[in-house]
């Protein structure tokens, strides 16, 4: 969960427009709780990311822009309601987003891993690895420049990346640094496993020294 200071909102025609003090991940249709602003308070769809000062809509039902005044960290939603001029939000108040990405289950990883839960707590932990894995992929693509919906996998490469993740972190668990092993001299370190995470994602891949 992320939480952002809103320090602007207005709205235009049925469409809100708040502005933060900081520089947000949100996207288009993504999905936002605004609290601590009187008349703009509830959960809302993203519609747009606007850079300038938004004016309205035309009668063709478009968003009317000022390209002369220049408006950083903006989120454009559907709020009907009475128009509100900008205006400063004293105090600030809270933007919330809580991405959460579904692209991998828990069945999914354990397929790949090949084993069925011999205790309830390996159960939670698949579910927590699982988990990791979806935020991991979601936030890894976002950061790359891609903006994909949080519920539909965008291909089957990057379904595969997200379940490699999931069973990795699995696999990891109890250990140091890598897989654990119950040889004395160690297991060796499987230096591939990230790398290939990385390029079904569509990410850069890992960086060395």
């Amino acid at each position: 969960m992320s939480e952002y200071s809103i320090t602007h909102a207005q709205r235009i025609d049925d469409y809100a427009v708040i502005q933060t003090l900081e520089v947000t991940e949100i996207g288009t249709g993504q999905v936002v709780e605004v609290t601590d602003v009187s008349g703009f308070n509830g959960t809302f769809v993203v519609q747009a990311v606007p850079t300038y000062l938004y004016l309205g809509v035309n009668p063709e039902g478009d968003w009317l822009f000022d390209p002369e005044i220049i408006l950083p960290n903006q989120l454009l939603y559907y709020s009907a309601d009475d128009d509100v001029a900008r205006d400063a939000v004293i105090p600030s108040g809270t933007l919330t987003f809580t991405p959460v990405c579904t692209w991998a289950s828990d069945q999914d990883v354990l397929d790949w891993l090949g084993i069925d839960p011999a205790t309830a707590n390996d159960e939670a932990f698949i579910t927590v690895a699982t988990n990791a894995g979806n935020a991991f992929a979601y936030r890894r693509r976002r950061e790359s420049g891609y903006f994909d919906s949080l519920t539909t996998v965008p291909g089957p490469d990057v379904l595969l990346g997200t379940i490699m993740m999931g069973a990795a972190l699995y696999r990891e668990r109890g250990s140091v640094d890598s897989y654990a092993s119950f040889d004395q001299m160690g297991g060796q370190v499987p230096f591939g496993t990230h790398g290939q995470i990385n390029k079904l994602l569509g990410v850069n891949r890992a960086q060395v020294a």
